[in-house]
């Protein structure tokens, strides 16, 4: 989660238009007299333009006050004072945010740990380390087992707890090759000792997932589904994931 994107959406989004008609050597649009500007289309274009303003405001533990921040776009407009400067702004913005962030943080550890605890009495579910890490076979499989230093073929889904889906092959519609050696160590303990065509699901605690580090919120427990297409490809016979796929990468 960007935590920086409030604070500089409204910055961005007075400047590209700008910026935009400054980089162009082909503008793409005319400009007219603003007496020959539809007033309706006007009023429509300016609400749409608070709309996009107000459902970016969102900020994980804590909320603008929405009345002040209109109240703030008008005395802005009119070239009235701020109530603190730039510099002001930002650090308090930032305090706000890293107790937001420390709160989430919490938060989700503490839905992890119950979570894990509740799911470990289930009959089909094996926990590999206790409280940590537990799976559960969804289909069996048979024929080559994924070995610690291996570069499986895989298909897989990853999901928050919530079940909203942060990386899934689904949408390229192939599966992936990776390296063990460079996945998080849930995912990795998780998928060693699988066969190809088996299909299971990891219940990964944050502390062998990403913790508080890496681009998903901070200490999220993650669900994996994994389909096992090829138990080893060497490097050269398949395209590694990217670096810049970190949205992808378990």
């Amino acid at each position: 989660m960007d935590f920086r994107k409030t604070s500089i959406i409204l910055f961005l989004l007075c400047i590209s238009p700008l910026a935009a008609q400054e980089n162009s050597t082909q503008p793409s649009m005319q400009f007219v007299d603003a007496e020959k500007n539809d007033p309706e289309e006007l009023k429509k274009l300016s609400k749409a333009f608070g709309h996009f303003i107000g459902r970016n405001l969102d900020n994980p533990g804590f909320s603008f006050d929405i009345e002040m921040v209109i109240s703030g776009i008008r005395d802005g407009a009119a070239g009235k004072p701020a109530p603190m400067s730039d510099k002001e702004y930002e650090q308090l913005l930032q305090v706000y945010q890293a107790k937001a962030y420390l709160a989430l943080s919490d938060e989700n550890l503490r839905k992890a740990t119950d979570f894990l605890a509740g799911n470990k009495l289930k009959n089909n579910v094996i926990e590999i380390e206790p409280g940590k890490l537990q799976y559960e076979i969804l289909k069996e499989g048979s024929g080559e087992t994924v070995k610690e230093d291996s570069s499986p073929s895989i298909h897989y889904t990853g999901k928050f707890l919530d079940g909203q889906v942060f990386g899934s092959t689904e949408q390229a519609g192939e599966p992936v090759t990776l390296s063990l050696q460079q996945t998080i160590p849930g995912f990795k303990q998780g998928i060693v000792g699988m066969k190809e065509g088996e299909k299971r699901r990891l219940y990964v605690h944050p502390d062998l997932g990403y913790g508080t580090q890496g681009p998903l919120p901070p200490n999220s427990l993650l669900i994996f589904d994994i389909e096992i297409v090829k138990a080893d490809t060497p490097e050269d016979d398949d395209a590694m994931l990217q670096e810049e796929d970190d949205d992808q990468l378990p």
